[in-house]
Parts: structure tokens; sequence; C-alpha cells
């Protein structure tokens, strides 16, 4: 009996520390993909002081109200660290901490909505919209490249070399394009829009037909 028990016993510890091994090795695993996939966070401290911090493999941009810098990756038990001179930038999670010189910034949170839009917009996106029930979102590179990703994130599609049509008078410009059967029609219009769920306001108010389905949002150009 007393055998039984010990050997439940080592079974258990074992068992134990090999998903210790398991979550070490996954957290690991997440926070390489963390590193290598590029990132865009819009950091919102006190005192009214925000940044833009554009992540990449090695290195981190930070776009500082005026000047940008950049910070190579150096090595942290906890979060990111990026550093250069007198110039700090410690990420873990949605929060971060800011040193450059003697100034010191902590807690700055990431505000993710915000975040979005600049992430497209350092990625090469020229104009973006949005809208809801169901969700849906698109992006427009390189003058008729355009993303459309709809039902919440569920479906994404591409379209490359849309043809464009623009109408002066109504303030009106719009996309054809054809993807296989997908056939997507979109209609930019420079009238003030609202978001129906934020409440945010928006320069373009952009209507969406996707075969026979039609999406209604707004968008603004980004560069």
């Amino acid at each position: 009996m007393y055998r039984l028990s010990l050997m439940a016993g080592l079974i258990i510890a074992l068992n134990s520390c090999a998903q210790s091994g398991n979550q070490q090795q996954a957290s690991a695993e997440d926070r390489r993909a963390d590193r290598v996939q590029p990132q865009t966070f819009v950091f919102e401290c006190a005192a009214d002081y925000g940044f833009i911090a554009r992540t990449e493999a090695d290195k981190a941009w930070l776009f500082l109200p005026g000047r940008t810098i950049d910070l190579p990756l150096r090595q942290s038990e906890a979060g990111f660290e990026y550093a250069s001179g007198s110039d700090t930038f410690r990420r873990e999670g949605e929060e971060a901490d800011l040193e450059t010189g003697t100034t010191k910034h902590t807690a700055c949170r990431n505000n993710r909505a915000k975040a979005i839009w600049e992430h497209a917009k350092l990625n090469g996106v020229d104009f973006r919209a949005t809208g809801n029930e169901p969700g849906w979102y698109l992006e427009i590179s390189r003058r008729d490249n355009i993303l459309l990703v709809t039902d919440y994130g569920q479906t994404t599609l591409r379209f490359a070399d849309s043809s464009i049509a623009s109408e002066p008078r109504g303030r009106t410009t719009t996309y054809r394009a054809r993807s296989g059967s997908d056939l997507l029609e979109i209609a930019i219009t420079g009238a003030p829009c609202m978001d129906s769920m934020s409440g945010e306001s928006f320069p373009a108010t952009v209507s969406v037909r996707l075969n026979d389905k039609r999406y209604a949002g707004c968008g603004r150009a980004l560069h």
C-alpha cells in the first residue's frame, strides 16, 4: 500500500513538472511570436503624454512628440525592453514605461481602438473603413488593392486592380473589383459619418456591396 501511494505521488509530481515545463515552453514561444510579428501600440500616460510604438523582430520604433527614435531589443526577464543611450522603452502586455533622458513616463496603457488605425497606417494602408452589425472593415492600399474582412473577422477577401471612378460634384469615389465569383463595389462619399457603436466621428461615409450583401460604415484616409 505504501509503495502504491509513493508511486502515485511520483506520477503526480512528474505530471506537475511536465505541465510546468510545457507552460514555460508555451510562454517562451508566445514571447517569440509576439516579438517576431510587427505590432503597433498607442500608449497613453499620465499628464496627457502619449506616444506610438511599433515593435518589430529586433527593434522598436517610437514616435514621440517632436521626434522619432528606434531602439534595439535588449534581453529582459519580464516583457520586452528596448534601449539605447539614455532612452529605454519597456513593454509588458498592454502596459509600458518610457525613459527619455531624465524624464520618466510610467504605467502607460495601450489604447487598442486607436492602435488598430495606427497599425494599418504604418502597414501602408491609404484608406480604412469600418462598420457594425455584422462587424466589418476594409483597407485600401496602393490606390486599388483592397482587403475586406466581414462577419466579425470570419471572412477575409482580397481584391486587386480595382477600377476607380470619381464624381466631384457628389464628392464620391467608387471602386469596383472582382475576385473569382465575388463582385465588390465601394462608394466613399465626403460626408460626415458617426460610428453607430462607438460614437466616433469620421470625415467619410462608406457603402459596400459584396455580391448581394450590403454594408454601411465610416472611414478616413490615413495618409
